[in-house]
Formats: structure tokens, C-alpha cells, sequence
């Protein structure tokens, strides 16, 4: 049975198909699509209107645009919409009209994808469950989601971000979660919310689209969990250190490559492992446990489920560089590339503290910029030589004009190289880092920290054959 016919897909979107035809998926990327997907014609960076006859040619069932494509055939399948984001709305509250199973929704300063992978790890074996792909949680990628997902579909996750105020309510109503978790709140975003209260509020907001009966869930520990009650009301169940935290987590163990986590809830002992070591990895896990029954899920088995899970490129994923086969030379590399704030920060530095390099190693941070925190940038760039980790590090690289802060701010003996500018620190990365040392790469995705792990792995490819071979 196909995702999509013409006649529901018009009837979604109000548009006009020009012929009939019947998609197996939904695409808006071309580089990606599969023979069979609906090219949803999107305007970002560019005119999504501009290849809508490579997707034709590559196979797509049909194109939902505003207007005839140059190059494209009138009798070609297309289905012509007034506007595309609107009509990608459309479908995505289509979908969640026809879906019949359970839609659990997840929003948070720091944790947001790390929680959905845990989720989708954790409830698989349990139920038909979609999440969404990537960080597919803006106001493209939450109708996006719901477009992909089967009417079949048991259990649909779901996750939302924001920018700006405003954006979550609109996108939690389209969703219509019965069950929203908020991970944390934290200096994310400062630049257009000015303060952590407003971030609470607008990271609170996801509880407006709550289903009736539906479940609120969030960290118990923060200082602005006032708020976060306030707006969950009746329907709230908490995590967290606190001790009336509904989830009551008691003890946390942070081995080399493992989170051993012993919790209460309801008067019942859990004991969980998670698959990386994080105090916020345990937070993150103890608000999924908690959403296991109002999803139709056993928490038992969620619990035990979660060790499956493993962290993905750029988000704390561990590996081992080898930098020279013959002598058995090699370190390991900590990629947290994918983006920054002092909360994901703090959570990456104790990480690397509690990790143990081989003998005669050492522990190494290498870190950028943190974007997006408004005028209080420098000195939350500063403050990070304060954290307990940087103790146990040896040294710490740095890259950008606001991680200088920090470089000036650290004791001389942990000092590393300071540069203007990720590929700078890039180029001299071979003297940096040493066999034996446990690396860790840190910072928000535009200061570019990607470049600082693409030149470690890079280290591992050399031709270090002898010369009289390598001719």
C-alpha cells in the first residue's frame, strides 16, 4: 500500500494533481531520493522549484510545487499547491489524523537527538516505531516527519527545536504528542531569548499540544523548574537528582565507556547502563524509562533496552585513530563536532575526565566556539575553566575569538595552542595530539569543530610504510 495517492495527498494540501500517481515516500532533497518518494519543492538556500526535473528523472512519483518548473512537461505528476510549506503542513496533519498509534515528542536545550536515538533504541523491540531522521525539528522538518510516517505506525518520535519564541506550540500542536519530554534548559540560544527563563518557557510550550490525558515530563533538578510545572499542570512527571523527582535517580556511575545507573520509581528499584559515559546520559535515559507506560511500553524492559544504544558521528561517538599498524601506535578520538553550549560543554569535559588513555597518554581537549549566547558570551566561555574536569586534562586547544576567553583564563600548565580560526588550529594538529592520548573535539557546528576531527582521522592515513615499500 502506498504512503501517498494523488487524490489523499490533494486532498491534504488543497492543491490540484495533474495526473494520478501514488509515492512510497516523501523527499526534499534530491541527493537522497529514492525511486518512488513525493519531492516536496521547498524554499531554503535555494529553490527546491529548480530540481523538481532531476527528481523527476531520478524517479520520484511526483513533485508538490507552487508553480510549473522550468523544464518540466505540463502532463508531468505533479500536484500544484498555493505554497509548499503550507501544503507540507498539510500532510503532515494528514498523516497525523490517519496515524494510529502513539506520537511521543521531545524538546530540550541540549539532549534533543540524543534522547530520540535512546528512544528509538529503547522502544523498537517493543513497538512499530518511526523517529524522525537527523535533527529533523524545525518547521520543516516536524511536518516533514509526520509525512514519512505509516498510518501503521505504532509509535512516532518526534523531535522539536527552536530558534526563536514561538516556534515550539505551533509545531507540538501539529504533532499532538501524548507524551512531551523536556531533556534540560540551558544557555542555548541566549542571543533571542535574553535570559534561561524565557528558554523554560518557550522549551515549555511543547506541552500546548499535548493530546487529552496526555504526559508531561521533565527535569526536576534545574532552576527553572518552577516553570516547567507551571506549564505541564496536572499532567506533569518529573526526573532528575531530586529526591521528589518522580524518577528518582540515586546513583550515578561514570566508568571509561559506561553510565551504571541505579534509580527509584513508584517504590520499584531500576538498574540501567548506558553505552557511553554522562551524568546527562542518565537524565536523558531516566525521562524515556518514564515515558515507557503512557506509551504502551513496559519500563523494565526500556531500561534494560537502552544499553543498545551507541552515540552517533558527532555526538560524543568513540573510535580509535591508528596512527601507525606496524608499531601499534594509536589514539582514541572523542567526536562531540556536532554543536555547543555550556551545558553540552560541561557534560563533554566530564566525559573526557572520566576517561582513562593508555599508559603514558593523555587526556586532551580540543574546543571552539560555542555560538548563540548573546552578550554573556565571553565570560560563559571563560567560566569553563572552572569545571571539575579540567583538572584531570592535560592540556586544552582552542579555536575562535570568543574561546580565547577561556585560553587566557586557564593555568599555564594546561594552556594549549590558541587560533583565530578552526582550519588554523587544523593545520597543526599533528603536533598536538600524541599516541596514547584520549581526544576530546568539542564545539558548536558553524565554529567548524568537524575540520578538527576530519584532520585527526587524517593523521591515520598517512603512508607510514618504511621508505624502501612506499616507493
Amino acid at each position: 500500500m502506498s504512503l501517498w495517492t494523488s487524490a489523499d495527498a490533494a486532498r491534504a494540501t488543497g492543491g490540484c494533481a495533474t495526473t494520478e500517481w501514488a509515492a512510497d515516500g516523501v523527499s526534499i532533497d534530491t541527493r537522497t531520493l529514492a525511486p518512488g518518494d513525493l519531492f516536496v519543492a521547498l524554499t531554503a538556500a535555494r529553490d527546491g522549484h529548480e530540481f523538481v526535473a532531476q527528481a523527476l528523472a531520478k524517479g520520484a512519483a511526483a513533485a508538490l510545487v507552487s508553480r510549473l518548473p522550468e523544464g518540466v512537461s505540463e502532463d508531468a505528476p505533479l500536484l500544484i499547491v498555493d505554497d509548499v510549506q503550507t501544503a507540507l503542513e498539510g500532510l503532515g496533519r494528514f498523516a497525523r489524523d490517519r496515524l494510529q498509534g502513539r506520537v511521543l515528542a521531545i524538546t530540550g536545550s541540549v539532549g534533543k537527538t540524543t534522547t530520540k536515538e535512546m528512544a528509538r533504541v529503547a522502544f523498537s523491540g517493543q513497538r512499530r516505531t518511526e523517529a524522525a531522521v537527523a535533527s529533523y525539528n524545525n518547521h520543516w522538518g516536524v511536518p516533514l516527519t509526520l509525512a514519512r510516517t505509516p498510518p501503521e505506525t505504532e509509535l512516532l518520535i518526534v523531535e522539536i527545536g527552536m530558534s526563536h519564541a514561538g516556534e515550539i506550540a505551533p509545531l507540538s500542536r501539529l504533532a499532538r504528542p501524548h507524551v512531551a519530554i523536556v531533556t534540560t534548559v540551558a544557555a542555548a540560544h541566549l542571543e533571542a531569548f535574553g535570559n534561561l527563563e524565557g528558554i523554560a518557557a518557550e522549551k515549555a510550550s511543547i506541552f500546548e499540544g499535548l493530546e487529552s490525558g496526555g504526559v508531561a515530563i521533565y527535569n526536576a533538578d534545574l532552576p527553572t523548574t518552577p516553570i516547567l510545572t507551571a506549564a505541564a499542570g496536572d499532567s506533569g512527571m518529573t526526573f532528575g537528582l531530586t529526591d521528589s523527582a518522580d524518577l528518582h535517580i540515586r546513583d550515578v556511575t561514570l566508568a571509561d565507556e559506561a553510565t551504571i545507573v541505579r534509580a527509584n520509581h513508584e517504590d520499584y528499584d531500576i538498574l540501567y547502563r548506558i553505552s557511553a559515559p554522562g551524568r546527562h546520559l542518565a537524565l536523558n535515559a531516566a525521562s524515556i524509562i518514564l515515558a515507557a507506560k503512557p506509551l504502551g511500553a513496559d519500563p523494565d524492559v526500556t531500561a534494560q533496552a537502552i544499553s543498545a544504544w551507541q552515540p552517533p558521528a558527532g555526538r560524543g561517538a568513540r573510535e580509535t585513530v591508528t596512527l601507525d599498524a606496524v608499531e601499534g601506535r594509536s589514539l582514541t578520538l572523542i567526536d562531540d563536532a556536532f554543536n555547543a553550549n555550556p551545558a553540552s560543554m560541561a557534560a563533554a569535559l566530564d566525559r573526557i575526565a572520566a576517561a582513562e588513555p593508555e599508559k603514558g597518554g593523555r587526556r586532551i581537549a580540543i574546543l571552539t566556539d560555542m555560538l548563540e549566547l548573546g552578550p554573556e558570551a565571553r565570560s560563559l566561555h571563560k567560566s569553563l575553566a572552572d569545571h571539575s574536569g579540567m583538572n584531570r586534562l592535560a592540556q586544552v586547544h582552542t579555536a575562535g575569538p570568543l574561546m580565547r576567553a577561556l585560553h587566557e583564563a586557564l593555568p599555564s600548565d594546561r594552556r594549549g595552542h590558541w587560533a583565530e580560526t578552526a582550519e588554523e588550529l587544523a593545520a597543526e594538529i599533528a603536533t598536538l595530539v600524541h599516541s596514547g592520548d584520549i581526544v576530546l573535539v568539542k564545539g558548536s557546528k558553524s565554529s567548524k569543530a568537524a575540520l578538527l576531527v576530519d584532520a585527526i582521522r587524517e593523521l591515520g592515513h598517512r603512508d607510514r610504510r618504511p621508505a624502501a615499500e612506499a616507493r
